[in-house]
């Protein structure tokens, strides 16, 4: 089969995740507009097909690659998630992008920083009642990758190409902090009570005397995630 080639920078897309008065968070995605092309380039816009099936209430999305060696259909699927508006379509979309993560195309946002955080001085926020918002819109300026396809280094921008963020990987042997930092699935469960509590990530780091959330050992995560854990969700919107 064709190696799927890495996602370039004006195919990856930023949402804010979370918001404080401390700044954003941001998280990283493709849409299906980039799974289509990439299908199309790499494997022919013959060689590839798409199937949906609806299982138990939920819409799972089939995508099947031609091989021509073996003679026969290579399927991956996977589920999608209903969002908030024209459900049945963006559930369509969403198994569609879940099953071509399965085949390969952009996996590698699963290496992104687990924290992308873009502080207050450097977007521009407003307060509604109890809740902050903010309208700028960012995207990916640059985007390096390993040998491993990893993300290696990343920089990401505003409307007005002003830098907001910057990342480089660190060596696995320069930092002490990456051999006693947290695993991924902590940082995960981490940043789920952080959106649940409506607590900033600056605030735990403050909190504990800490720069970055990848020096944050197991004591004091443990420490932090009770904390969080006794915290009252945040109000929904109204």
């Amino acid at each position: 089969m064709n190696m799927i080639r890495l996602l370039r920078a004006d195919e990856i897309e930023c949402r804010v995740s979370t918001i404080s008065e401390k700044g954003v968070s941001l998280l990283l995605y493709k849409d299906a507009r980039v799974d289509q092309r990439i299908l199309d380039e790499t494997f022919t816009p013959l060689g590839w097909q798409r199937t949906h099936q609806s299982i138990d209430g939920n819409l799972y999305c089939t995508v099947s690659i031609w091989d021509s060696e073996k003679k026969q259909w290579i399927s991956k699927q996977d589920v999608g998630t209903a969002g908030y508006t024209e459900q049945e379509k963006s559930q369509a979309s969403d198994s569609f992008k879940r099953a071509c993560f399965n085949i390969g195309i952009g996996r590698e946002l699963y290496t992104a920083p687990d924290f992308i955080w873009v502080t207050a001085d450097k977007v521009k926020m407003q307060k509604k009642g109890d809740k902050w918002m903010t309208y700028d819109r960012f995207h990916v300026q640059s985007i390096e990758y390993n040998d491993q396809r990893e993300i290696s280094a990343l920089v990401i921008a505003n409307s007005w190409d002003k830098v907001v963020y910057s990342w480089i990987a660190p060596k696995p042997a320069a930092s002490k902090a990456a051999e006693t930092g947290l695993s991924k699935t902590q940082m995960n469960s981490l940043q789920k009570e952080l959106v649940r509590t409506g607590v900033a990530l600056e605030a735990v780091l403050e909190r504990y005397h800490l720069n970055r959330p990848e020096e944050m050992g197991p004591d004091t995560y443990k420490q932090a995630m009770l904390s969080l854990k006794k915290t009252k969700a945040k109000s929904p919107v109204a």
